[in-house]
C-alpha cells in the first residue's frame, strides 16, 4: 500500500486557486504541441503556422467538448450548480478528443492540409500528454479504483483530496499512466508500418477505447447507461467506428500495393 499525502492545490494568489490537476494539464498540452514542433524539425511535412492555427481551434474546442460530456454525464449536480460549470475540473478526456478532432476536421475543411498525417504525427505527443495529464489525477485523488486493500492500493490522507480520506482504493490513475506510456512507445515503433495517413491515429482510438472499457470495470463512478459508465459507453461506440474503418483502410493498401 502506498500513501499519497499531497494537496491539490499547488499555490494560491488572492482568490485565484492553482490546483496541480490543471497545471499537470496544461503540461500536457504543452508537450504535446512541442512534440509536434520537434517532429517538424525532424523533417514532417507540417507548417508551423498550420500547427499552431491548429492549436488555437483544437485546445478550446477539446475543453468545450471534454466539458459538455461531464456535464451530460453528472448532469443531476450540474442541473443545481450551474455556476459550477465553468469550473475548471471535470473534464473528459474522450470529450476532449472528439472535440479537438471535430475542430481540426472543420480546419482542414477550410485549409486544405492533410489531417490524417497531421493526426498521425500528433498520436506519441496525445498520449504523452495524457499520461502527464493523468499525474494530475493522481495527485487530486480524483478517477481512483474500487475501495478495499490490495498489494497494489493506495490511500489517500490529505482532507483536501477528491478520493475518500484514509480509505484504501485501486490507483487506476497510475495504471492508466503506465498503459499510455506503453502505447507511446509502441506508437513509435509501428508508425512507419501503418499506411495510409491517418492509420496510427485511428489504431490509437481502438486501442485506448478498450482500455477505457476495461479499466472502467474497476473504476468508481456513477453509470450512465446499460450499468456502465460514461467513457465505457462512448469508448464502445469509438470502438465499432474506429476498428472497421481501421481495416477496411489497410486491406484497401493492401489491395493497392499489389496492384502496383
Amino acid at each position: 500500500m502506498f500513501e499519497i499525502n499531497v494537496d491539490p492545490v499547488a499555490f494560491s494568489i488572492g482568490s485565484l486557486v492553482v490546483k496541480w490537476y490543471g497545471i499537470m494539464m496544461a503540461l500536457g498540452v504543452i508537450a504535446l504541441v512541442s512534440w509536434i514542433f520537434w517532429r517538424i524539425k525532424r523533417g514532417a511535412d507540417i507548417s508551423y503556422d498550420t500547427v499552431l492555427t491548429a492549436a488555437i481551434i483544437a485546445i478550446p474546442s477539446g475543453i468545450i467538448f471534454s466539458k459538455l460530456l461531464h456535464v451530460i454525464d453528472a448532469w443531476e449536480y450540474y442541473s443545481l450548480n450551474p455556476g459550477a460549470i465553468l469550473s475548471g475540473e471535470g473534464l473528459t478526456i474522450f470529450g476532449a478528443i472528439i472535440g479537438a478532432t471535430i475542430g481540426l476536421w472543420i480546419y482542414s475543411r477550410y485549409s486544405h492540409f492533410n489531417l490524417g498525417y497531421l493526426l498521425d504525427v500528433a498520436v506519441p505527443g496525445i498520449l504523452l500528454g495524457q499520461a502527464i495529464g493523468r499525474v494530475g489525477c493522481l495527485l487530486n485523488g480524483c478517477c481512483y479504483g474500487e475501495y478495499g486493500g490490495s498489494g497494489c492500493s493506495v490511500i489517500y490522507t490529505n482532507p483536501a483530496s477528491a478520493a475518500p480520506y484514509g480509505v484504501e482504493v485501486v490507483p487506476t490513475q497510475a495504471y492508466e499512466i503506465i498503459f499510455l506510456l506503453c502505447l507511446f512507445a509502441f506508437s513509435l515503433f509501428i508508425a512507419k508500418k501503418l499506411r495510409p495517413d491517418g492509420q496510427l491515429f485511428l489504431l490509437y482510438i481502438s486501442l485506448y477505447a478498450a482500455w477505457r472499457v476495461a479499466i472502467g470495470f474497476v473504476r468508481v463512478n456513477d453509470d450512465f447507461a446499460l450499468g456502465l459508465e460514461q467513457a465505457q459507453v462512448v469508448g464502445l461506440i469509438l470502438i465499432a467506428l474506429a476498428v472497421p474503418l481501421f481495416i477496411y483502410r489497410l486491406r484497401k493498401q493492401k489491395e493497392a500495393d499489389k496492384n502496383t
